[in-house]
């Protein structure tokens, strides 16, 4: 199968609940548009250090992780960052890798969003098709 890609927006999801109490206005909301690679082998969120910079993400701890290359290492974990897909969210801390080259939407997110990957098409698409449903 070949590579995914989905077009998804970040938001600091402490700007989003500010926003919502009326402590700052919407345009103040950072965020930002990004092509994420669709990763089934990944199970977080994974931004780079110019992605968190851009959000105004703090360090929220670390983690020990697995990398595809089965190296071990400890990443950041990052405030909440809400994903924006199409008609769809999901708000989680992100793994910061800070050299990563790429964006990684890993499985929590897709199904947090009730996404899957056609293979056929090679995209992202609703796992009960426009339905957005989420197991309880």
């Amino acid at each position: 199968m070949g590579h995914v890609y989905a077009e998804i927006t970040l938001n600091n999801a402490g700007d989003v609940s500010n926003a919502r109490s009326g402590i700052i206005l919407e345009p103040e909301i950072r965020q930002t548009t990004v092509q994420a690679l669709v990763d089934t082998g990944s199970t977080y969120l994974v931004i780079n250090q110019e992605l968190f910079s851009k959000l105004g993400l703090s360090v929220r701890g670390e983690r020990g992780v697995s990398f595809a290359n089965n190296g071990q290492g400890v990443c950041k974990i990052t405030d909440p960052v809400e994903i924006r897909w199409e008609n769809r969210s999901f708000t989680m801390s992100a793994m910061l890798v800070e050299d990563a080259p790429e964006i990684l939407l890993g499985v929590i997110p897709l199904e947090g969003m009730d996404l899957i990957v056609d293979p056929l098409q090679l995209k992202l698409v609703g796992a009960h098709g426009d339905r957005w449903m989420i197991r309880c």
